[in-house]
């Protein structure tokens, strides 16, 4: 099956679809396997394959959620600003409803659903299921650099699920999408401000690009593997739009010109990667 680009304009009648944007779901399925028909409304309307790989996707989403509020609990009264405490609380509270909102989702598949929810709610530092999620942010760079690479990734996955075929998840995409801006625009704020001003603001550019040289692989490993079976059949079931490399290509293009307007380097793709 060929890999399909993003939609086009949508169908007399439909909105049109805009990465990251804010307009109102389709109806239609856009892509994959049943393009054209309704979308799915119930867990009770999904192929049992759907069903176990939403269910897999969606853990992993909320596992990231409730992962990130850990990491960045010991900043809110450490970062140096209070404007910066403040900007830290709400991405706090971002993440704790993104996690609820994944556990919405699979509140739909009954006793299996609610199970993973149990796990999930458990998990301690540590014991999250992607690499960046077990890492403590030991400096202020680690947040700036966290936030503006590995949010960054979490937004390229939330596009992915945009006007997705499964109706409730496809619904859910639009707050997501405008919540996690704001942490994006604060990571790259971060190390902007750590490069321009240094300890007049908080730490140094030499903190800010280690941060970058640390977080950047992680980042890049988020995206799964290049050859990813799972990537292929979300693609083709209408949940996600790109495969696991195209994705990561963009993302590359992306934050190559970001780091260019900031001042710090990016180290080789390649680096330090765990996940190919």
């Amino acid at each position: 099956m060929a890999t399909p680009a993003p939609p086009g304009p949508a169908r007399a009648g439909a909105s049109s679809l805009k990465e990251g944007g804010t307009v109102a779901p389709v109806r239609e399925i856009l892509w994959g396997s049943a393009a054209g028909g309704h979308k799915y409304e119930t867990a009770e309307e999904l192929d049992p394959d759907l069903a176990k790989l939403i269910v897999k996707l969606m853990v992993v989403q909320a596992d990231t959620e409730f992962a990130s509020i850990q990491q960045h609990r010991p900043w809110l009264d450490r970062a140096p600003t209070l404007e910066d405490r403040w900007i830290e609380s709400r991405i706090v509270a971002d993440e704790a409803r993104h996690g609820l909102q994944a556990c919405r989702i699979l509140r739909d598949f009954g006793e299996t659903g609610q199970k993973f929810i149990d796990e999930l709610l458990s998990k301690r530092e540590g014991q999250h299921k992607l690499d960046a999620f077990n890492m403590p942010f030991d400096t202020w760079g680690d947040v700036g650099a966290f936030t503006c690479f590995v949010d960054r990734v979490g937004v390229y996955q939330l596009r992915a699920f945009q006007e997705c075929s499964y109706g409730p998840l496809a619904r859910a995409m639009p707050l997501m999408l405008s919540e996690e801006q704001l942490h994006l625009n604060f990571g790259s704020s971060v190390l902007r401000r750590m490069v321009k001003d240094g300890p007049k603001y908080y730490g140094s550019k030499a903190e800010a690009q280690a941060a970058v040289t640390k977080w950047y692989p992680r980042a890049l490993d988020m995206f799964g593997h290049s050859n990813s079976e799972t990537s292929r059949r979300a693609i083709e079931f209408g949940l996600k739009r790109w495969t696991n490399e195209e994705a990561r290509a963009r993302y590359i293009s992306e934050v190559t010109a970001l780091m260019g307007t900031v001042g710090l380097d990016l180290p080789p793709a390649e680096f330090d990667r765990h996940v190919l």
